[in-house]
């Protein structure tokens, strides 16, 4: 379990902007570990968890783009049945919601990496630690 910011993008939902959003990041040295998408009628909220988002911020800000960014939970997880279902047990038994989270795993015989916004971080990386995660 790691605890990293992840960055809510608010672009224009049409052609073209998730590839200038991604091509600003790399023309600055910024990789990518996590992206979900989330649209509606005429806007979008690119979620990113990147390995500097301190540089992210500043690039994304001059572009003119809203950034804003919060602290998520990065966990490992088995690709096993069960796993999510697990995880979402021992954050209700320790009174934590899971606001949203995102990810995926890479191959069946390999971890993969969960993304997820919880409402009492603090909870929840106790409840995590308990349990080895």
């Amino acid at each position: 379990m790691e605890t990293l910011k992840q960055l809510a993008v608010f672009v224009a939902n049409r052609p073209g902007t998730l590839a200038q959003v991604c091509h600003n990041l790399s023309e600055n040295g910024v990789n990518i570990l996590g992206l979900s998408v989330a649209d509606a009628v005429d806007h979008a909220v690119l979620r990113f968890v990147v390995d500097k988002s301190a540089v992210a911020l500043h690039v994304l800000g001059e572009a003119g783009l809203l950034v804003v960014d919060s602290d998520i939970i990065a966990i490992q997880l088995p690709n096993r049945p069960g796993q999510l279902s697990d995880l979402g047990r021992i954050f209700s038994d320790a009174g934590v919601n899971i606001e949203y989270a995102y990810g995926g795993m890479a191959a069946p015989d390999r971890a993969g990496t969960l993304f997820v916004k919880v409402s009492d971080l603090d909870r929840a990386r106790e409840a995590l630690r308990k349990l080895g995660l």
